[in-house]
């Protein structure tokens, strides 16, 4: 139920008013109806078991691979984090580092204990250098624990109706009670494309951050394409041993925006090139 209405609200197929609509945050709403999109053809086979490409500007599924499968997600997980912290505060808040941040698992900007970072900082060396550090500080800034972030983080989940994702961590750590699907990712991401603040950190190649006192933290994207000569503008990745390679790109071609989303692959660039020559091909001659 609330997965429909939600792609609904997101894209602007129901014109309601959505006072009336339980659960559903009152910014996802527009009154522009798309009409069913063709199915892309993609005749090279993809490496990843989970494929979604949406078009950003009409809401259209142009392509589907199992888009309805539980899967993990890695540091896709790190868009809901953004969105729980981006809703509730200033970017110009600061945030004191604590020491709990120094002992994270897996990948980490190594940002230096207690010292002050702004929480538009933190948002970059988030979603810019997809820092495990950094979600743990931002979740423990705004709930006082991780486990109470993860609480929020899926009330906001089950709000904007995406049912078929669960979270149990703030950063993207293997954990058998943490998945979500391709289409729950493409419309989590159409959705994160309305703020600025993210699109921009998505889509920024490296920037350096600096603490209250002048030290300097260098960052650079993990997305491998944004470096690249490609029409690709902003992204995601995530990559752990259950989720294997993991990928969200927005495409910009030919005055149009597409959305897509990649699990478990195991050549998510070859993947993604290869898509990004089906969008050219299917979309050239418009």
């Amino acid at each position: 139920m609330y997965k429909s209405v939600f792609a609904a609200l997101l894209f602007g197929i129901l014109p309601v008013s959505l006072a009336s609509v339980e659960n559903i945050s009152p910014s996802i709403a527009s009154v522009v109806i798309a009409p069913p999109a063709e199915p892309m053809v993609i005749e090279e086979r993809l490496s990843a078991s989970g494929v979604v490409i949406l078009d950003l500007n009409s809401g259209q599924q142009l392509f589907g691979k199992h888009a309805d499968v539980h899967r993990p997600i890695a540091s896709l997980t790190k868009l809901m984090t953004a969105l729980v912290i981006i809703e509730n505060h200033e970017l110009d808040e600061e945030v004191k580092i604590p020491k709990e941040a120094g002992f994270v698992e897996g990948n980490n900007a190594y940002l230096p204990i207690g010292e002050h970072f702004t929480v538009g900082d933190l948002l970059s060396a988030l979603l810019i250098a997809s820092a495990n550090d950094a979600a743990y500080t931002l979740a423990v800034y705004h709930s006082g624990t991780e486990k109470m972030f993860i609480e929020e983080m899926n009330s906001r989940t089950k709000a904007l109706g995406m049912n078929e994702t669960r979270y149990a961590n703030s950063m993207g750590l293997d954990n058998d009670a943490q998945w979500s699907t391709p289409q729950d990712l493409a419309w989590l991401t159409a959705f994160l494309m309305r703020y600025p603040e993210i699109r921009q950190r998505m889509g920024t190649r490296g920037t350096r951050i600096y603490s209250r006192t002048g030290m300097a933290v260098d960052i650079v994207h993990t997305h491998a394409l944004l470096h690249a000569d490609t029409s690709v503008v902003a992204g995601k990745t995530g990559t752990t041993d259950g989720a294997m390679q993991c990928l969200i790109s927005v495409v910009e071609y030919a005055g149009r925006e597409y959305i897509v989303v990649l699990l478990h692959s195991s050549h998510r660039y070859i993947d993604m090139r290869t898509i990004l020559d089906a969008i050219e091909s299917e979309f050239s001659l418009l």
